[in-house]
């Protein structure tokens, strides 16, 4: 072996020739996947990720915060957004394989950071995928209720939440009591109490099998999808248009730029799932090309949609009356219009599971990557003789994503499925800065979309200065001047590394897209608390204890040198 120390061999690197040559003879050998989709597609899945349950309750929370001026917040979003997409798209157009971040990873880092970002896609795609489960389920339900046909509460809602509410001890909330009754009330086989979400299963066993079949099929369905939720969002912005009031968008900003950032997390949550494009690279007809289009694309109309929507709400009703759960469907009952909301109901119902659908796609082509390169048994990279799939890998992810619905509740799996998501926006971003690096020196320019290229030394260390002096005025676990605690040590490290940027994008002249890739997710990652740092540790070290005991032994890379 070429390398002495295991710290040399678990970082070593794949070249961007040896996946494309890697590429060209699975093709040859008829061990591909069925290369099915174009431009079209490709931004259909993009579509079908990004306007989900976002759209139809996030964007209600966002302005009752924010007011009016939501509609700036999410243009600001989908800037920083634009910083990690194009990283995506550099990489899906030099590297047109699945494998998505994991791949990148892997050409940049070396091959323990593309298991551990691997690893950790599992959440994004995976366990993330029963939050998606978990809001489809409570809209499908209502729908039933609606009709009259009610499911029994064990069988719609999660064994974990009752569980819980039935140890407490105290002051109870009202959402607790009920929890509580539930629990009471539910049969019992032995001493196990029977309570799972039946709609989440169902949705998840459905969209498996689709899955299973094929792209072809799974396109079809997903394309459908987007154009009725596109045809519904359109037909809300056009009708609830000639309902607008323009004195309910004064003030715009009625709690101050305070109210308008409150919404910044949820905000962005709802643009994750562009990146799911990427992984669909070997199925598609001309990866180089569309890939980057596809993803410039979705984030485009997503924004302007968005944009539109937020205006258009805002108008109709005061944006103190939009925290609901439901807004679209709410704003419409406010003037009488009980049949459109309806139709907003049914087509929340869709949107949900067509994002259901592309991340559920997503994971097996993850899978399939590593095993192809020996991190995990070759089983996960069979691919079906008739359908073209990742058959095995495909049920696997059947699986992962029921476990959550059944044993985990929503916000517990909505906060780790962030941790892995903004995590490998932050490797891609930083990939491009190496492989940037890399041409240099070696004087080439790689073909294919590039990221624009712009000097950052002085933006980045002008913000860095910026950030420092507002720190003692943000709120307090910003402030790193004074009273330490557990929960400033997010910021700590955010800080650590903004600082370190800034002095490399000096020293090296680094553009400055990928950097604000880095800065902007890291930062959002800060904001989610040191006890989900804590549990995504604890992710991060089984997944090692995984690699060493399976992954390194039985690496390609280093067994075929």
């Amino acid at each position: 072996m070429g390398r002495g120390t295991i710290w040399d061999r678990v970082l070593q690197k794949k070249s961007i020739k040896r996946l494309n040559d890697e590429s060209d003879e699975r093709e040859s050998n008829g061990q591909s996947l069925h290369k099915s989709l174009n431009l079209l597609d490709l931004t259909c899945f993009g579509i079908a990720a990004v306007v989900g349950a976002g759209i139809f309750s996030t964007l209600g929370r966002a302005a009752a915060d924010g007011g009016p001026a939501v509609a700036i917040l999410f243009l600001l979003t989908a800037i920083a957004c634009l910083f990690s997409a194009l990283c995506y798209s550099e990489f899906a157009s030099r590297i047109p394989v699945s494998g998505s971040a994991y791949t990148y990873s892997y050409v940049v880092f070396g091959e323990l950071i593309a298991w551990l970002i691997g690893w950790n896609l599992l959440m994004e795609y995976g366990i993330g995928n029963s939050v998606v489960a978990f809001s489809w389920s409570d809209y499908f339900s209502n729908i039933l209720n609606g009709m009259g046909f009610p499911l029994p509460d064990w069988l719609q809602n999660d064994y974990y939440s009752c569980s819980e509410a039935a140890g407490k001890t105290g002051e109870l909330k009202a959402t607790d009591t009920k929890l509580i009754e539930i629990w009471n009330s539910a049969p019992v086989i032995g001493t196990l109490r029977i309570i799972f979400d039946l709609p989440a299963l169902a949705l998840n066993l459905i969209i498996t099998s689709l899955v299973y079949i094929g792209i072809h099929e799974s396109k079809m369905v997903s394309n459908a999808m987007v154009f009725l939720k596109l045809f519904v969002v359109i037909g809300v912005i056009v009708i609830g248009s000639f309902y607008v009031t323009p004195s309910n968008w004064v003030p715009f900003a009625p709690n101050g730029a305070t109210g308008v950032l409150q919404g910044i997390a949820a905000v962005f949550f709802t643009y994750i799932g562009f990146d799911a494009i990427s992984t669909t690279a070997e199925e598609c007809k001309n990866p180089k090309k569309d890939l980057p289009r596809a993803t410039m694309l979705t984030l485009a109309i997503c924004t302007i949609l968005y944009i539109i929507l937020a205006f258009v709400l805002t108008g109709m009703v005061s944006y103190a009356e939009l925290r609901v759960d439901d807004p679209l469907a709410v704003v419409f009952t406010k003037h009488n219009l009980n049949w459109l909301s309806g139709i907003i109901s049914l087509s929340a119902v869709v949107a949900m599971a067509s994002v259901f659908l592309v991340f559920q796609l997503g994971q097996p082509r993850i899978f399939m990557s590593m095993a192809r390169d020996g991190l995990l048994p070759q089983r996960f990279a069979t691919i079906h003789p008739k359908f073209k799939t990742p058959s095995f890998s495909t049920v696997v992810t059947g699986f992962a994503v029921a476990l959550p619905i059944v044993f985990l509740n929503s916000q517990l799996v909505t906060d780790l499925s962030a941790l892995g998501t903004l995590f490998a926006f932050i490797l891609v971003s930083g990939g491009i800065l190496a492989l940037s690096d890399t041409d240099r020196e070696h004087g080439s320019e790689a073909p294919g979309f590039r990221v624009p290229y712009f000097n950052g030394k002085f933006i980045v260390v002008s913000l860095l200065a910026i950030y420092s002096y507002f720190m003692r005025s943000m709120p307090l676990n910003h402030d790193l001047t004074r009273d330490w605690s557990a929960e400033k040590i997010p910021y700590f490290v955010f800080y650590a590394v903004f600082v370190w940027l800034a002095a490399m994008t000096w020293v090296r002249r680094w553009s400055l897209i990928p950097v604000l890739g880095v800065i902007t997710n890291l930062y959002l990652i800060a904001g989610i608390g040191h006890l989900n740092w804590l549990r995504f540790g604890v992710w991060c070290a089984i997944g090692l204890v995984v690699y060493f005991a399976y992954g390194y032994r039985r690496s390609r890379l280093r067994l075929n040198e």
